[in-house]
C-alpha cells in the first residue's frame, strides 16, 4: 500500500515543550516532526495537532506549532479521545501518519484506535520516540504486529510527490537534504 496525498492526513501527537529533553533523540524527533508538517503544507496534506495535558506539559514546540493548525488539547492518551479530533479528519482520508510522542502510550493508543476505525497507518519510525527506547522499540514491534506500516519521513514525503515532476518536487526535496 502507497501513501497519496490526496487520501492522507498528518497526525501530529503530543510534541510539547516540556517533553523534549526527556524523550530519546528529542530534538531530532522534532526536526522529523517539522520535516513532515513542512511536506504537508507544501503538498496539501491536511494536518491535526494534539497536546496531552497542556498545563502540565507545556505547548507544541513553537517551530513545529507554526506550520500547523491550532492544538487540540486532550486528557485522554490516544488522540481519538480529543474533542474535535473526528471531525478534523477529512471524509477523503483513509491514510493517516502518525508522529510524535510517546511512542508507547499516546502514539501507540492513537494508532490502534485508528487502525480499529478502518484507517490505514502509517508510523513515521525516525518521528516518534519515547523517554525510554526500550518502550519505542517494544511499540513499534506491537503497532507493527497490528498492521501499522512503519515507515520514515524521507520515504512519506517522496511518496506524496509520487514523482520528480510534481510541482513541488524541489521543495520537498530540500527538506531531506
Amino acid at each position: 500500500m502507497r501513501l497519496s496525498s490526496s487520501a492522507s492526513m498528518l497526525c501530529v501527537v503530543d510534541v510539547q515543550e516540556r517533553l523534549v529533553p526527556a524523550i530519546a533523540d528529542g530534538e531530532a524527533v522534532v526536526a522529523r516532526c517539522r520535516r513532515l508538517a513542512e511536506g504537508a503544507r507544501l503538498l496539501g496534506v491536511p494536518a491535526v495537532v494534539t497536546e496531552q495535558y497542556r498545563k502540565g506539559l507545556g505547548g507544541t514546540v513553537s517551530s513545529l506549532a507554526d506550520l500547523l493548525p491550532p492544538p487540540l488539547e486532550k486528557m485522554a492518551f490516544s488522540c481519538c479521545g480529543a474533542e474535535g479530533f473526528s471531525r478534523a479528519i477529512p471524509n477523503a482520508v483513509g491514510q493517516i501518519v502518525v508522529c510524535g510522542f510517546e511512542t508507547h502510550v499516546c502514539v501507540a493508543q492513537t494508532t490502534l484506535d485508528l487502525l480499529a476505525e478502518g484507517y490505514a497507518v502509517f508510523l513515521a519510525i525516525d518521528a516518534v520516540s519515547s523517554r525510554h527506547v526500550v518502550d519505542r522499540d517494544a511499540a513499534l514491534r506491537r503497532l507493527e504486529g497490528a498492521g501499522a506500516v512503519p515507515t520514515t519521513s524521507e520515504a512519506i514525503l517522496f511518496e506524496w510527490c509520487r514523482t520528480a515532476s510534481h510541482p513541488q518536487f524541489q521543495s520537498v526535496r530540500k527538506l531531506v537534504l
